[in-house]
């Protein structure tokens, strides 16, 4: 863990009117006036699918914390992986947006790589998080990914993820960024059964991308039957 005691960040305040990729804790990981928006999206679409206190998360490309800022307090102590191979946003994150206190009290734990190499033994993670990962991937980076992800979630686990979807798919190497890159469903799908995972398009508003569920065959599906994803839903079923 960073040592953090009589540290300062490196960026603060909220970045407004900089542009994506912009050298700033918020700006870096995306348009600074959606950081917000984008922390509430994923953490509602998590709950509404059934994530509770005790269950492990894996936050892949956990940035500045966007999404670890909610997910962090509100998980059972060391039940929050965040991945980022950026170590000064992860810095600026706790910083600016979580606070030491909370870093000792729910003590997560951070990977400053771009794979999951650091852990040897699987992690059983019942959700895993890749917001705006796969936009910025080559196919082979999308595929490492699938399959580290799927050796570590548990037997009924589940990784949601965004993807620009397109007519055509990326044929370039590497990561990209701040530029995009799409792929078609199909691929993706593809991509996803090379590494065990089933595949489905869900219906989850995202700004620019598509959201998508890549999941183990023990997952149970709380969207299927055509129904939208919805609080009320996971209640009626008994979930929570």
């Amino acid at each position: 863990m960073l040592n953090l005691f009589r540290q300062k960040p490196l960026t603060t305040g909220t970045g407004e009117g900089l542009k994506p990729g912009a050298s700033h804790y918020r700006a870096y990981v995306g348009p600074p006036g959606d950081y917000d928006l984008v922390s509430a999206m994923v953490f509602n679409l998590l709950t509404c699918v059934g994530l509770r206190q005790h269950h492990r998360v894996l936050d892949i490309g956990c940035g500045s914390l966007r999404i670890g800022r909610l997910l962090i307090p509100y998980l059972n102590p060391g039940n929050y992986i965040g991945i980022e191979p950026n170590q000064w946003l992860v810095r600026d994150g706790i910083l600016n947006e979580v606070g030491q206190d909370m870093i000792r009290l729910k003590k997560p734990e951070f990977s400053y790589r771009d794979n999951l190499d650091d852990f040897t033994k699987p992690l059983h993670i019942n959700y895993a998080i890749a917001q705006s990962i796969f936009s910025h991937c080559s196919r082979e980076i999308i595929r490492q990914w699938l399959c580290q992800a799927s050796r570590h979630l548990a037997d009924d686990g589940v990784l949601f993820a965004t993807f620009i979807s397109r007519e055509a798919d990326f044929d370039g190497r590497g990561w990209v960024y701040p530029d995009c890159v799409g792929y078609t469903p199909a691929t993706m799908a593809k991509l996803a059964a090379e590494g065990g995972l089933g595949f489905e398009v869900i219906d989850w508003r995202h700004p620019r991308q598509t959201w998508a569920a890549f999941y183990k065959p023990g997952y149970q599906k709380p969207w299927a039957e055509g129904q939208p994803i919805s609080w009320n839903r996971i209640v009626d079923m008994g979930k929570p």
